[in-house]
């Protein structure tokens, strides 16, 4: 790997909210042929700033990352991803050393940003620091400036979309923003992009640490592709993975419900999180799954940059108290958290909540999970109505969860313990409450259940953000999972799915790679870069505090049977669980008492300094 570098900018816009000053640095060639983009640049980053632990992920000096990969901006089908890496401020180790300590925290949106950090010029985005007041930035290419947002603090997402483009005077501007929810420093706020993507679990509330409502980003200009020919033939490979499904069962599952597709087949399957994750099966599925959607909200299909998959669906609710609210969804991360999460049926009450969890910038995933705490405490009689300020919070009451994420957004009242997340909830209720607090390490559960799911249980317990789905059941798709997150490329367009459709192999994604950067990428090469990347924040967490006791998960997926449903019964075996994750240790090379990667593993890696 010793050959020019082409295909990066080869450099950061770094801004310093603090003092105002706005630099250019250059990435190290080293770096960008270790960690590729994106995630793994992003990671190798936040290493490098927070050289000690313990740090407060809302201080100033926490860096807030945005972070394209050297996919982004080339007409690449689906590479579209930005991820936005920082220290999390929701994850906390059960003992450290240090008050402050939390994991690493990535998250991964789609749409157009990604793509317009590259046209502008840079490689990436790092905010440091915290503005004396509310402020945006806006990048054109080589100008750059720090304006005042006093004016727009407090708005909603929704609102502050159409003001902001205004305000600018140009449709080409992307932009990124948080509403009152990160700006209250909500520790699951996220950060929203077109009102209809989000980078969530977390990642918001570090923002409005900053006193940042907002990015605005608009350029003119690509680095050059070292192998134009090469280039040509791959993209046109990798195009014809998607052709030869147009309308069939890949590109045409996609576009015909998105990931609500999901809903009605988890729930078939007893894999969806339903009354609080102590179900896997919701009776009541059929009344907002993807048919419903279709026939009484959605009337587009839209896609993120260069996409042929087009999963995002809009609509507007036709029918009922919520008549014409306009919005994306039911997803089936959004669809299950404020539905059969909680038990909610009303098609139009779970897309107001949706809309309003959007509007005031929560990640749903983790709203909906601590409602569906409070309503289990509610029910077992551990709080009552006036605790939670005369909110009648019960299971399927739409109405409630609309009050209660009006709360959470301001920390009003009961708002203010909730927007810490559920974790901080059960120790205040105690109890034995934190049997069925669904977190691990603090951050809570997406909305796959994992009674029956071995696999998922292990991605949940040994995710490096703490529980996430999306980090991959087994090592090898970890690994895989990094590696695509450090592209810009979107997990759905690879053949690495759960759905198992087709899409573009590490193969092709190592041969268009190559041709981009001029340095020799084949599919081993790239899979190790996925390791070393995991493996990079495995030793950030480590470093935190951070040992086995904390790759854990909550006893209700061991001790309470399913009632209901195909996988009635099912529970996860405790001893099977500890031999799954003493073999994975194993085969990873980490301790198994500890989980600390041998230093043989990180010496291997080009890790070498982290020991």
């Amino acid at each position: 790997m010793n050959a020019p570098l082409s295909g990066y900018h080869k450099q950061l816009l770094d801004i310093n909210l603090s003092t105002g000053e706005i630099k250019r640095i250059p990435i190290p060639a080293e770096d960008i042929q270790n960690f590729i983009g994106g995630r793994g640049l992003g990671m190798k980053i936040l290493w490098d700033r927070l050289d000690k632990p313990g740090v407060d992920a809302l201080s100033p000096q926490n860096p807030l990352m945005f972070m394209p990969g050297p996919f982004s901006g080339f007409p690449i089908p689906s590479a579209s991803r930005t991820v936005v890496v920082t220290k999390s401020p929701c994850t906390s180790p059960e003992t450290s050393p240090y008050p402050h300590a939390s994991t690493v925290s990535y998250s991964n949106m789609g749409g157009f940003l990604g793509p317009e950090i590259r046209f502008a010029g840079y490689d990436g985005i790092v905010v440091s620091g915290k503005a004396a007041a509310p402020s945006y930035i806006v990048i054109e290419d080589d100008t750059v400036e720090i304006r005042d947002a006093g004016a727009f603090w407090g708005m909603k997402t929704d609102r502050f979309d159409k003001t902001l483009i205004k305000e600018l005077n140009h449709k080409r501007f992307q932009t990124c923003y948080i509403g009152p929810a990160g700006e209250n420093q909500v520790s699951y706020a996220c950060i929203l992009h077109t009102t209809a993507r989000a980078a969530g679990r977390g990642v918001g509330a570090v923002m409005g640490s900053k006193n940042l409502k907002a990015i605005a980003v608009k350029g003119t200009g690509m680095p050059p592709v070292a192998n134009l020919g090469a280039f040509n033939k791959g993209l046109d490979d990798v195009r014809g993975v998607f052709k030869g499904f147009i309308g069939n069962q890949f590109t045409g599952f996609w576009r015909d419900a998105g990931t609500a597709s999901a809903l009605q087949s988890n729930s078939d399957d007893g894999r969806m999180a339903v009354k609080n994750y102590r179900e896997g099966t919701f009776s009541e599925i059929e009344k907002i799954n993807a048919g419903v959607a279709r026939e009484k909200a959605w009337v587009r299909d839209f896609a993120c940059y260069c996409c042929p998959l087009a999963c995002k669906k809009s609509g507007v609710v036709k029918e009922g108290p919520y008549k014409t609210i306009v919005h994306d969804g039911p997803e089936y991360e959004t669809g299950v958290m404020f539905g059969a999460n909680l038990m909610i049926s009303d098609f139009g009450g779970l897309m107001k909540a949706i809309y309003d969890g959007d509007d005031t910038g929560m990640d749903i995933i983790s709203a909906g999970n601590v409602m569906g705490f409070l309503m289990e405490a509610r029910e077992k009689g551990y709080i009552t109505k006036s605790d939670l300020d005369g909110i009648d919070l019960t299971w399927g009451n739409a109405d409630a969860v609309l009050a209660m994420i009006d709360k959470i957004s301001r920390r009003h009242g009961v708002g203010d313990l909730a927007a810490r997340g559920v974790k901080a909830v059960s120790e205040q209720v105690g109890r034995g409450s934190e049997k069925f607090a669904i977190h691990v390490k603090g951050l809570e559960l997406a909305a796959h259940n994992i009674h029956a799911n071995p696999p998922r249980a292990l991605c949940y317990a040994t995710a490096n953000r703490g529980a996430c789905h999306l980090s991959g059941d087994d090592i090898a798709h970890q690994n895989f999972v990094a590696a695509v997150d450090s592209l810009g490329l979107c997990l759905f367009a690879s053949d690495h799915n759960k759905w198992l459709l087709p899409g573009i192999s590490q193969k092709k994604m190592a041969g268009l790679l190559t041709a981009i950067t001029g340095i020799d990428w084949d599919a081993d090469a790239f899979m190790m870069a996925g390791e070393r990347i995991f493996n990079l924040e495995k030793m950030f967490n480590i470093r935190e505090g951070f040992t086995r006791k904390d790759d854990t998960l909550p006893d209700r997926f061991f001790t309470e049977p399913f009632t209901v449903g195909p996988e009635k019964g099912a529970t996860l075996d405790r001893q099977d669980f500890a031999e799954m994750m003493d073999a994975f240790y194993l085969d990873r090379e980490w301790d198994v008492k500890t989980t600390r990667p041998s230093d043989k593993k990180l010496e291997q890696l080009g890790l070498g300094f982290t020991i």
